[in-house]
């Protein structure tokens, strides 16, 4: 009976944690499973050269990305990274960013602020939980750890 308990909860255990992680992948097509777009993928490019544009727009700079942390899933994408120049010389402030994935091109759903104690922003502890009223059917498992 003990080894039944045993092995029933580790099943559990090894369930649960397959169910809470992405996979890394190479994948040009949408997938219901959080994944993870590896180097050098069609799908990784795209979502980063949004961002890149968007920088480009706003500052009039161009760069490229130290990427920290990007999960994909049901045509949404959370991103966080480091941006700086393209020679490596220039360092930026990082960016986050929501993207949806709408009519076959990515556009910028949110780009979070990230001033200190201010409610509406990154930093703020329930950030997360408004994106997610905001966007209610934005997959929590592309969101980071926090």
């Amino acid at each position: 009976m003990k080894k039944y308990n045993f092995m029933f909860i580790v099943t559990i255990v090894l369930i649960g944690f397959g169910m809470s992680f992405c996979l890394a992948k190479d994948t040009n097509n949408m997938s219901n499973e959080c994944f993870i777009p590896e180097k050098g993928t069609q799908i990784r490019k795209d979502i980063l050269d949004v961002l890149r544009q968007e920088i480009k727009n706003m500052h009039g700079v161009d760069v490229v990305f130290v990427v920290e942390h990007l999960k994909v899933q049901d045509g949404w994408a959370w991103v966080h990274t480091f941006p700086q120049s393209p020679d490596g010389v220039s360092r930026y402030e990082d960016l986050s960013a929501l993207l949806k994935l709408q009519n076959g091109k990515w556009k910028i759903a949110e780009l979070p602020c990230v001033e200190e104690e201010n409610p509406e922003c990154l930093g703020d502890p329930s950030y997360f939980l408004k994106l997610k009223e905001r966007f209610p059917d934005l997959p929590e498992k592309i969101l980071p750890d926090e």
